[in-house]
C-alpha cells in the first residue's frame, strides 16, 4: 500500500501548492522515484541478494520494483493533468488495490524469512523497511477512510418527529 500513498500523497500536496512551487514539487518527486529505484535495483543486483534463502524475497522486490515504476508514472501523471480524467482515477483505484496486495504479501514474506537475514541482509533489510511502510500505510489509509465513513453517515439529517 506504500506505492499507493505515496502517488495520492503527492496529488494531494499539488493540489494544495500554489501553481508558482509546482514544478519544484514534480521535479522532487521525480528525483525520489529515481532514487527509490536504484536503491531496489542495487540490492536487485548484489551478488548475496541472489543467494538462497527460505522465502521469495527476491521475486517479491521485482513486484516492488515494478510498482515503483508504476508510482513514478502515475505521479507524473496525476501532478500534470489538472482534472484528472476519470479513467486515470479507476486505474489508480485498481493500482491501489494492487499495491495493498503487494503490501500483504511483503509482510507476509518477510515475517516468514527470519533466516534470510543471516544468507540475503540486504535484501532482508529492504523487505523489513517496505514491510513497515506499507504497515504504516496501510493504518492511514484505513483510519482515512473510518472518518470518511463517519463523515457520511453523521452528515444526514435526523428525521424530525412531529407530534
Amino acid at each position: 500500500m506504500i506505492h499507493f500513498c505515496l502517488a495520492h500523497s503527492a496529488h494531494q500536496v499539488h493540489c494544495w501548492l500554489p501553481r508558482s512551487h509546482r514544478l519544484r514539487l514534480q521535479v522532487t518527486l521525480l528525483l525520489s522515484g529515481i532514487t527509490a529505484l536504484a536503491l531496489q535495483l542495487y540490492v536487485l543486483y548484489r551478488p548475496r541478494s541472489s543467494q538462497y534463502c527460505s522465502q521469495p524475497l527476491l521475486p517479491n522486490l521485482v513486484g516492488n520494483i515494478i510498482l515503483t515504476f508504476f508510482t513514478t508514472g502515475l505521479t507524473v501523471l496525476l501532478t500534470h493533468l489538472e482534472p484528472v480524467p476519470r479513467l486515470l482515477k479507476g486505474v489508480f483505484f485498481v493500482f491501489g488495490v494492487g499495491s495493498f496486495g503487494e503490501g500483504v504479501c511483503t509482510v507476509v514474506l518477510t515475517v516468514l524469512a527470519k533466516d534470510c537475514e543471516k544468507t540475503t541482509p540486504e535484501l532482508y533489510y529492504l523487505s523489513v523497511a517496505l514491510s513497515v511502510g506499507s504497515l504504516v500505510s496501510t493504518v492511514l489509509f484505513s483510519s482515512k477512510g473510518l472518518i470518511w465513513l463517519s463523515r457520511v453517515t453523521s452528515s444526514r439529517p435526523d428525521p424530525k418527529l412531529t407530534i
